[in-house]
Parts: C-alpha cells; structure tokens; sequence
C-alpha cells in the first residue's frame, strides 16, 4: 500500500467504494487523514465500514473546509447528469481527483508511462511491464487495468509506474505528468459518459497534458482521430512523437508489416520480431498493441533484442482471447474483456468455424458492423439484455440460439461445437457488450465462463 503523506492531518472525503475507491480510503486513513467516504450503493458502504473506513453522508457537507475530494471513475461526474456531490464540490472550489492523480502527488520521483484508447490498452500495459521488468527495471501495472493505484508497491526514482488510464480516469487527473504517454486508438465507446464523441476524444488526449522536449507521445495511426492527434502533435513539437500501426509503414515509427515488426525509430527498417510467432499475441490487433510496447520500451532505453525477448515470453492477460481449455481440438476462448463491437471484432477475425457466445447489456450500435464476420460464425448463442436486438441482426445470415445466461450458452456451444468437429473450431467468448446486466464486472463474466469451460473438459475426461 501506498501512504499519501502529504494528506496527514488533511480533510478529504472519498465517493465510490469500489475496489478503486476503498484502496484509496484505506490509504487515507492509514496516511493520517480525516477521511469521510461514502458510496450510493450499501453493500459497497457495509463492506467499508467492517473493512474500519468511516463511512458518512456527504450530502450537506461542507466542501470549502474540505481538502480534496477523490472520486472514483465509475461515479458519473459530468455527464449524463452530474453528481450532487461533484456539483457541490465544484461550487464550493473543492479539488476533484481520482486515485491515480494521488499516485502521483504521492510517488513524485517515480516516473509514470500512461496508456489509453478505445482498445487494447490492457494488453499494452501489460506488455510494457513485462518488459520493463525483463530487462531489469523495477515497474508495476496497475489503474484501470484492475490493480488500484494505491495498492501498488512505493517506489523512489528507481520505479516506474505503468498506468492504464481511463476516459473517465483522465478527467481527474489535473496535474498528472506520463514522461511516455500512449494513445493506441479511438472508436466510438462512452459516449453518455462525456457528452459526446467530442469530449470522448478529448478526455483521451489529457493523457499528454504536461509533456515537454524530454517526453515521449507513442501515438496509433490506424484509425481517423489517432491520425489527427499525430499530425498535431507533430505540428506543435512539445515532445518526441511516434508513431505505431498493425499494418502500414509509419516512417521514423514501429510497425507490423504482416506479422513482421519492424524498427525504424533509428530510420534503418529494422524487421525485429515475427509476431505471429507469439500464441499470447493473436491476430492484427495484437500488432498494435506489440507495437506500442516495443516503442515505449526503446523509449525507455530498453535494448532491442532484450525487448523482442520479452514480447515472446508474454504469457498474456485474462479475458483478452485468453485460452481456457481445449476439448478434442476444440478451443475454449474467454475474451470477456471485449465489451464493445469493434473488441469482439478483433477475436472474431483471429478464429474460423466459431460457436460464439455474445450479449450482455448492449452498447450503441449493437453488432451490426461485426456483419463482415458473420462468415467466420457457425452458430450464435445469446445471452442477457440485448439477445433480442442480436438476434435481430443476426437474421437468417448466422444461426441463432437465445440461450439467456452464460452458463446455459457455454453448454449449448459445447454440444454443437463437439458434436459437429469442424476443423480449427473455437467457442468463443466475445460479448460485444458490458456485463452488468447479469454480472457486476466483465473479470467475474470471464471467470463464469472459465469455471463452466474448465468443468467441461473434466467431466469429458472423467
């Protein structure tokens, strides 16, 4: 755990008591600070108090005897509609931030890499530590990648935080400074949450706030908004820029040329590493993300040859195309993590003869741009809030089953998928939507579907 002495003696209060809000309270009151925490839902306030955090209303504080407020991400504080404590806050000239904003005021001689974008920023961050630590530096991963910033291990300048930053993480983070800040790519996602793609888009360019001639900005050109982000950022010249892509030459940059990394940071064209060489890194998205990484850690100093070592020994992450099992050559594919159509779509182009399993609570847009895939699907199988809306589009084109819950879907793909044996055949876990119709996070989905596949292959054995 991580001690923000600078709060000692201070006034704060904390919202939100999940797994972020409730490292950062314990924190705070193991610092020494008068720390008042509240969460609107009671099971979250019932686990606090017994965890010994005080837990008290802050409806009617008085916020202008108060240090900071710190603000779990999850809370809806600008839009859709404003939070009553972030609007009184605000009003009485109250500091809002979020967790890591208090890594950082907490560990300032440590030095901070910041990743986001719509997609594969977990994989990325993963990556980069890995790495790092590979070649000998002291890193740890943590933020949005599901390791609370204050529960990570302190650090003096010897350390280097690798952070996975939110949208909504980056709209509290005032004074935050990455010395190598990533911005992998941008679709639509989140939208409600910051007022439209506009503030979706800048809320993901924060990640740059701050950076000066001796920083790095490792920029994605793959898609239309990381192109304008690049091409301003060159124009400005704050920072060193780089830029990466799954697939087309980005000169002075890193690239995947089919598979092929390739090195040009040094204007040499360097082919580094076979991509599809590495089982933890599948299909072009990984490329990427492979990409990213490879970047940062040169950025860092790290030796080429040590990097590529690193990116073949990446054992890879849970709920990212993670493989659970296989049962008479049939694979068992947990990609949880992939809460939105333009996710799924990245393991649905990896795979052939799929028995996917899909739904959840939908986003906007639905499925109707994965249709280039619907091919690749032998058989659908639905689950949760948006079944009816899938099966809508799903059509005649791909065949359907509603199976309702993931445990049913899971065994409905079972039976299909071995009884018909089709060659390089994968039940596949993509959902294209979030989890919290049925689940109250997207790992607790991705561990259902691990435990049911896992409980397959023993039965199948016994």
């Amino acid at each position: 755990m991580i001690l923000p002495e600078s709060m000692r003696d201070k006034t704060v209060a904390v919202m939100g008591l999940a797994r972020s809000g409730l490292a950062a309270a314990r924190a705070l009151t193991s610092a020494g600070a008068l720390a008042a925490c509240w969460d609107d839902n009671a099971g979250r306030r019932a686990a606090a108090t017994e965890a010994g955090i005080w837990v008290l209303p802050l409806e009617g504080r008085d916020w202008s005897a108060t240090d900071l407020l710190v603000w779990s991400p999850g809370v809806p504080h600008l839009h859709p509609r404003p939070h009553a404590a972030a609007l009184a806050a605000r009003a009485a000239g109250c500091p809002i931030v979020c967790d890591i904003e208090l890594l950082w005021r907490s560990q300032p001689h440590a030095r901070f890499i910041g990743i986001t974008g719509t997609n594969g920023k977990s994989t990325t961050t993963a990556l980069i530590a890995h790495i790092l630590n590979e070649a000998g530096v002291t890193a740890d991963a943590g933020g949005n990648i599901g390791k609370p910033a204050m529960s990570l291990r302190p650090f003096g300048p010897e350390g280097t935080y690798v952070i996975e930053m939110s949208s909504y993480q980056l709209e509290l983070v005032p004074t935050i400074h990455f010395e190598t800040a990533v911005f992998m790519n941008v679709s639509a996602d989140h939208l409600d949450r910051h007022g439209g793609m506009h503030g979706y888009v800048a809320a993901k360019r924060r990640i740059f706030q701050g950076q000066g001639p001796n920083d790095t900005a490792v920029v994605g050109a793959d898609d239309a908004f990381g192109r304008h982000v690049l091409a301003d950022l060159r124009d400005r010249r704050s920072q060193r820029v780089i830029p990466i892509s799954s697939h087309q030459a980005v000169p002075g940059g890193v690239w995947a040329d089919n598979g092929l990394l390739i090195d040009d940071l040094d204007d040499r064209r360097l082919a580094v590493a076979d991509l599809t060489s590495i089982p933890t890194l599948p299909g072009a998205h990984n490329w990427q993300n492979a990409a990213a990484a490879y970047a940062v850690a040169r950025a860092a100093t790290v030796p080429a040859e040590q990097a590529v070592r690193a990116l073949q020994s990446y054992p890879g992450l849970p709920h990212r195309q993670e493989r659970v099992t296989t049962i008479h050559g049939i694979r068992y594919v947990n990609d949880s993590k992939a809460t939105n159509a333009e996710s799924a779509a990245r393991a649905l182009a990896c795979y052939d003869n799929i028995y996917w399993i899909a739904g959840g609570l939908p986003k906007e847009g639905g499925i109707t741009s994965l249709a280039s895939f619907f091919p690749r699907i032998r058989h659908a199988f639905l689950v949760g809030q948006a079944s009816e809306a899938f099966a809508d589009t799903l059509g005649r084109t791909v065949p359907h089953t509603r199976s309702g819950t993931l445990e049913q879907a899971v065994n409905d793909a079972h039976a299909l998928a071995q009884s018909e044996r089709r060659p390089g055949a994968v039940v596949l876990l993509s959902p294209a939507c979030a989890s919290f119709d049925q689940w109250p996070d997207f790992e607790a989905r991705g561990d259902a579907f691990r435990a049911a596949a896992t409980a397959l292959n023993a039965e199948d054995a016994g």
